[in-house]
């Protein structure tokens, strides 16, 4: 007789299981379960919004990552991942952050599974419901512990911030931009809308994004080249001068062999 799983993933409404199952489950059945949690997100849950929506996300999580990566920070960076949190309906924010998680690549994030929840979320509002953002999102990630909620309202050119002002916080409070800058302590950086896109500063550096970085090492690629013709160039100008002062010294001395051949010829005819 087969044993009866502790735990089954509802196809119609997948949930991981309480923080109460979860720690009875063995080992074995924690990762059937995550196995079991789809990766995907259905459309109601995630409508397509066009590529002002997806060109933001893709820039925040471009230049974020980036940047960790190169300080190296443990700070996972994602969009669009289906979020699992314990006995809570599954939902795929349009940016997240974790801090002091390992970098590699995930299909679905399972808080119970990794340790911990979301530190930062950014939702992109440009053609879905504003009142999901701006109510029923600030709602719940304050109530899930998220620390920091930011909302760019890409329609309207309007940055919202959100802080949870301590940890067993269930209600967020505004985060107040200075100087055009909304602080994210989480990130270590400041947030600023620049030219219809978050931008994300470093003290006052910007961080740069995989298509500025391209065009600079792009422009760094052509200065090499000019150079690097230039100098052939001037290599090759010193090589013809070169050739010609060769040419020129022969024919010097053909002309001294050819006068000192007649003087020798002048000298026997005296004789």
């Amino acid at each position: 007789m087969s044993q009866r799983l502790r735990y089954q993933v509802d196809p119609a409404d997948p949930r991981a299981p309480s923080m109460e199952i979860w720690e009875q489950l063995t080992p074995a059945e924690r990762t059937r379960v995550v196995a079991e949690l789809p990766a995907e997100v259905p459309w109601e849950l995630m409508p397509p919004e066009g590529d002002a929506h997806r060109k933001a996300k893709e820039r925040s999580v471009d230049a974020l990552d980036g940047f960790f990566r190169k300080v190296g920070r443990r700070v996972y960076v994602s969009a669009e991942l289906a979020v699992f949190y314990p006995n809570e309906p599954r939902f795929s924010p349009d940016l997240l952050a974790v801090l002091d998680v390992e970098h590699h690549d995930r299909s679905k994030w399972v808080v119970a599974a990794e340790g911990k929840g979301l530190d930062l979320v950014i939702e992109v509002v440009w053609e879905g419901s504003e009142k999901k953002d701006y109510e029923f999102n600030v709602s719940r990630y304050a109530r899930l512990g998220t620390a920091e909620y930011f909302i760019y309202d890409r329609k309207r050119g309007r940055l919202v911030g959100y802080r949870l002002p301590s940890s067993d916080a269930k209600t967020y409070q505004p985060i107040v931009p200075q100087g055009g800058r909304w602080s994210s302590q989480v990130l270590g950086l400041d947030l600023a809308l620049e030219a219809e896109r978050v931008r994300f500063y470093y003290g006052n550096a910007p961080l740069p994004e995989s298509a500025e970085l391209a065009a600079r090492t792009e422009n760094l690629l052509n200065e090499a080249i000019l150079r690097k013709e230039e100098s052939d160039q001037r290599a090759e100008e010193e090589a013809q001068r070169a050739d010609q002062e060769a040419a020129r010294a022969r024919r010097a001395e053909e002309e001294l062999a050819s006068v000192r051949a007649e003087l020798e010829r002048l000298k026997r005819e005296r004789l």
